[in-house]
């Protein structure tokens, strides 16, 4: 099974176990809520994805690998207690609150949230002493005599044997009581994350090319050489910073990453020839519309290496604008929400609701349609000039406008530190809102430096301001679409309809920010060469099956 569906997996087993019945009880006891087991090789997700899942699922997540813990941290220190038992006073032991017990009450009483996710990582590789602990852990769900609150699913994760000398083998009565999921690399779905990731293109073309080293473990006699998923994303990290900084990583550095010599050799002489092939080809240039003939006939006459690297940079080019359009659609969408919050508190009094192209923001939070609708990232209402603010006002005190104005900013940055806190942001979502709040900040100077002597007046003002913004919006989505078409210009004139142009439309069609953004702007060549792709999918799938059938 891939992570992607490792992730839905226990997505929808937290939904099983966490569903009441009319009288507030779990539907599932606990007793029957199995935990689930991830095995997998290192670096393929298994840890990255629990805080996707816990954000994704608005619950609690307590992390721990269990390797660091010995057992007296596991289930408590023992103390002497005096207990009667037939008119007799004996002593007995009992234990302190375990560590890891301990750290899910305190994460409920931090963070508000009574249900949870508690993920125990590396749990196969735990010291002899700590091992009937874990197993106790699994069947029982308790750390010596202190139970898992209800509420709260058990998820581990552990390598097989192969990958790691300190594996402990579960037996069958522990494995009976555990929902087991074999994980596996897979390259189709580590690219789909990575273009949402802003996985360098170097990184993500190289992987493409070479599929083999994506994720490769092996044994030699001169030690273990690996490559994993988790060091191209770090690696890919340090290189996006380092290009931030002018320099270059060398094939030294990227064997600190990949630590598979002859993959990290290959990898450095891979990245030196994307710069050059992106000086070469002038790629920003091309994206402008400066398109030269001798260059698309070089590509044409190239290496597959040097097209599908080309390629790759146009994309990554264009995917940089599609982010960007993205993300301020968003901002936008977020920005407008807090608008019609105050709209319906009456802070603008009777405020209506606009519809006119300069409306600005709608205050009933209608969905807009088309390139100005703005909000494809994440499929909420229109963010462009279309989605509107009215243009009404109300006869308020604009400084009570202002006044308003500012305590709901407050709130808003109170709530997004609470989630950001709480472990239900991330990061792309906290830098986002950060984003939205800045933005936020400037409209309340903007109100504050005005001598305004209405709410009408400073519902005018906010619905200025907005509409700037989304004119700025709806220029980038004109920038964008005109990339995209020089994109295809320059493409055909190099390949034709070739394999190129399907690799490109192929990438275009799994890309994050590509998709949100070609699902509202209407480019037919993009269209029409999807058409051709589909035809000849099924025209090959008809051939399969008249060859199986022969």
């Amino acid at each position: 099974m891939n992570i992607k569906r490792a992730k839905q997996e226990i997505k929808d087993t937290i939904a099983a176990y966490l569903q009441k019945d009319a009288y507030g009880g779990y539907v599932i006891p606990a007793i029957r809520q199995r935990p689930v087991l991830l095995i997998g090789p290192p670096g393929v997700g298994k840890t990255q994805i629990m805080e996707q899942i816990a954000q994704e699922c608005q619950i609690g997540l307590a992390a721990y690998t269990i390797t660091h813990h010995t057992r007296q941290s596991a289930i408590g220190l023992p103390m002497i207690e005096r207990r009667e038992y037939g008119g007799r006073e004996y002593a007995v032991t009992e234990y302190t609150m375990s560590e890891i017990v301990g750290s899910v009450y305190e994460r409920m009483e931090a963070t508000g949230l009574k249900e949870g996710i508690l993920f125990i990582d590396e749990i196969n590789c735990v010291s002899e002493t700590l091992a009937p602990v874990m197993l106790q852990f699994l069947q029982a769900k308790t750390f010596g005599t202190h139970r898992i609150p209800e509420g709260w699913v058990i998820v581990a994760a552990g390598n097989p044997p192969e990958y790691n000398k300190s594996v402990r083998e579960f037996d069958i009565v522990t494995l009976d009581r555990i929902r087991r999921i074999d994980v596996e690399p897979d390259l189709a779905v580590w690219k789909e994350y990575a273009a949402a990731a802003d996985i360098h293109p170097a990184v993500r073309d190289y992987v493409s090319v070479r599929p083999g080293n994506f994720c490769r473990i092996e044994t030699t006699v001169d030690g273990r050489m690996f490559a994993t998923p988790r060091g191209w994303e770090d690696l890919s990290q340090l290189i996006q910073v380092y290009e931030s900084l002018g320099k270059r990583a060398d094939r030294e550095l990227i064997q600190e990453y990949i630590q598979f010599p002859g993959i990290a050799k290959d990898f450095a002489n891979y990245l030196e020839l994307y710069y050059k092939y992106k000086e070469d080809y002038q790629v920003d240039r091309v994206l402008a519309g400066e398109i030269s003939e001798a260059a698309a006939e070089r590509l044409g006459r190239a290496a597959f290496d040097e097209r599908v690297s080309v390629t790759g940079l146009l994309l990554s080019g264009l995917n940089e604008s599609f982010r960007k359009v993205g993300h301020l659609a968003r901002e936008l969408e977020l920005r407008r929400e807090r608008f019609k919050e105050l709209q319906e508190a009456g802070v603008f009094a009777d405020g209506g609701t606009g519809a006119g192209r300069e409306a600005g923001v709608s205050a009933d939070g209608g969905a807009s349609a088309g390139q100005e609708a703005g909000v494809f990232t994440d499929g909420g209402a229109g963010a462009g000039r279309a989605a509107g603010i009215s243009a009404g006002g109300g006869a308020g005190s604009g400084q009570a406008a202002a006044t308003a104005f500012a305590d709901m900013l407050e709130r808003f940055q109170e709530e997004r530190e609470r989630r950001r806190e709480s472990g239900l942001l991330s990061r792309m979502e906290y830098q986002r809102e950060r984003g939205v709040a800045a933005a936020l900040e400037a409209d309340l100077q903007a109100l504050r430096g005005m001598d305004l002597t209405s709410a009408g007046q400073a519902w005018e003002l906010l619905r200025e301001r907005f509409g700037a913004d989304s004119d700025r919006y709806e220029a980038l989505v004109d920038e964008a679409g005109a990339k995209l078409e020089h994109a295809f210009d320059f493409l055909e004139a190099a390949f034709g309809s070739g394999q190129e142009m399907t690799l490109f439309v192929t990438e275009l069609n799994s890309g994050y920010y590509s998709v949100g953004f070609l699902k509202e702007y209407p480019c037919e060549r993009y269209y029409q060469y999807n058409r051709d792709l589909l035809f000849s999918d099924e025209e090959q799938e008809i051939r399969d099956q008249l060859s199986r059938m022969g």
